[in-house]
């Protein structure tokens, strides 16, 4: 390799790191404002939810608060109520997000592959995701009811009368099939996206090389669809670990179905307290924090390589 070479190469190498720090100090200009617009309008509530989990604190006896640090914190982590919650919220997190992975990248690729009405099969599938979540627990309420529903009806083996809210397992996938019919759609969306980025040259060569359809799926398609598939599972993996409306309309909490979200909301909103509450809260948004970073880590995704890929 001759010295002008490795001049050339250098100089190269200076432009590209250039125009990295370029990108990197508009990409920190344009999201400023609304970094700086969500701190604003979410530091307040984080702080003052801090500030009220040290205190006991009852709505009925508002004059009463007194100062116990993290006692409600240390109350929370040893009662086994909230242990319960937080594994019906990481069991209905897991298994909802995993069937909309696999159900959501079929969608995203017929949605991705039709030729002949594309506008109207992409509509169709996106229906569900546009239907506002307490409508779509009321509906599949309707749905699993032992006296006027019809999924007991459809269901070969089940008997007319069966109660699906009566006992836990059958209660938990009431609420997860409704969570999966309505947020699929989204997963699918994000998955879309993911693979206009797949190159269809890459794809015609692996079949030229007579790689099966598998193949091309495992050795190309996904490989090339890291970054969307972690964005997707991260986006709905933290709105499912924040669940609250399905529960509140399908079971109001019945028969051991508390999520954290609903553990917390009949804290503060049904027994007034306070402190108590804002504690749990605290506790939610440090776990989800977790789960962001557990996720972030498992991917192993390097959005800036993506990018510039």
């Amino acid at each position: 390799m001759t010295t002008a070479t490795v001049g050339r190469r250098r100089r190269e190498g200076a432009q590209l790191s250039e125009r990295a720090r370029a990108e990197d100090s508009l990409g920190r200009k344009l999201v400023a404002p609304a970094v700086v617009l969500m701190l604003l309008v979410t530091a307040f509530p984080i702080v003052r939810a801090l500030y009220l989990s040290l205190f006991n604190y009852s709505l009925t006896a508002p004059d009463d608060r007194a100062f116990v640090g993290i006692a409600n914190y240390v109350t929370a982590l040893t009662d086994p109520l909230f242990w319960r919650a937080t594994a019906v919220t990481v069991g209905i997190m897991i298994i909802t997000v995993a069937v909309e992975l696999v159900v959501g990248f079929v969608f995203a690729m017929v949605m991705h592959r039709v030729i002949f009405a594309r506008g109207i099969v992409r509509t169709s599938i996106l229906i569900p995701y546009g239907i506002i979540t307490v409508i779509s627990g009321f509906a599949w309420q309707f749905a699993f009811s032992s006296t006027n529903g019809f999924i007991n009806g459809w269901l070969p083996g089940v008997d007319d009368g069966f109660n699906w809210f009566g006992q836990f397992g059958s209660a938990v996938s009431a609420i997860m099939i409704s969570e999966i019919w309505k947020t699929t759609p989204f997963m699918s969306l994000l998955l879309l996206a993911g693979l206009a980025q797949v190159s269809e040259d890459m794809l015609e060569a692996a079949k030229v090389d007579g790689a099966t359809w598998w193949q091309r799926l495992y050795k190309v398609i996904l490989p090339n669809m890291r970054a969307a598939i972690m964005v997707a599972v991260l986006f709905r993996a933290l709105d499912a670990y924040r669940i609250f409306d399905n529960i509140f309309v399908m079971t109001a909490g019945a028969v051991n179905t508390e999520s954290i979200s609903f553990l917390t909301y009949r804290q503060v909103i049904e027994q007034f307290q306070l402190g108590m509450g804002s504690a749990l809260s605290v506790l939610l948004f440090l776990s989800v924090l977790l789960v962001a970073f557990i996720l972030v880590k498992a991917f192993k995704v390097d959005l800036a390589q993506a990018r510039q890929g």
